[in-house]
């Protein structure tokens, strides 16, 4: 068995959240839950995530489908983030590289 999965029943235990809430994110397929032999689990790679939701949804009164358009919002801001610093980088070569032609060193000749 895959040693990066959680079973829900004691996440929800240890973390004082109720199982329905699991049941609702992973409906709205906010999260993914797997079923081995009858376990539901939760990747260790989503709790970040599901105390994320669970602190929107108990602590700001953020209902399931806002938590879900917050969700959106910020996934297409960290793309535009990646996007932005790439085209930096871009700019930054080609800034440097009109650079250099523009002022060739006596030398090269």
């Amino acid at each position: 068995m895959e040693t990066d999965l959680i079973i829900v029943s004691e996440y929800c235990q240890q973390s004082r959240i109720e199982p329905s809430f699991i049941a609702l994110l992973e409906t709205e397929g906010l999260i993914d839950i797997r079923i081995i032999e009858g376990t539901r689990y939760l990747h260790y790679s989503q709790l970040c995530d599901v105390e994320r939701y669970f602190r929107m949804y108990y602590d700001l009164s953020i209902n399931i489908e806002g938590i879900d358009a917050i969700r959106h919002l910020l996934k297409r801001m960290e793309s535009l983030q990646s996007e932005l610093s790439s085209l930096r980088n871009r700019l930054r070569f080609h800034e440097n590289s009109a650079s250099y032609l523009e002022y060739p060193e006596e030398d090269c000749f």
